[in-house]
């Protein structure tokens, strides 16, 4: 994968507003979702995308996506809920505490 491939991976960046924007996307439609349904969600993301390399940020920034949760919920074996995910509320404190500083 390339470096520009890897940015809308889950590698640490500040991300754009089209990756912002297809994660927010993914996290709404993954709402109540069990793994296995975001299992299928994902076979689906990979195979509209096709070569990621050669995708756009929001395409690779939404199976990104659908792969951190299908992993998130592994093992959790409840729904997917945006308002119990750590790495969610993570992302939304920081944009609070940079929204804060400016």
């Amino acid at each position: 994968m390339t470096q520009d491939a890897a940015t809308a991976t889950n590698e640490p960046h500040e991300p754009t507003p089209e990756e912002r924007a297809a994660r927010d996307r993914v996290r709404l439609r993954a709402t109540g979702m069990t793994h296995h349904q975001t299992a299928d969600a994902l076979e689906d993301a990979e195979e509209s995308a096709g070569d990621l390399d050669a995708a756009d940020t929001a395409t690779r920034a939404t199976v990104a996506e659908w792969r951190r949760i299908t992993d998130l919920l592994f093992d959790h074996g409840g729904p997917y809920a945006p308002e119990t995910d750590a790495y969610v509320q993570g992302q939304l404190t920081a944009r609070r505490n940079r929204q804060a500083g400016s």
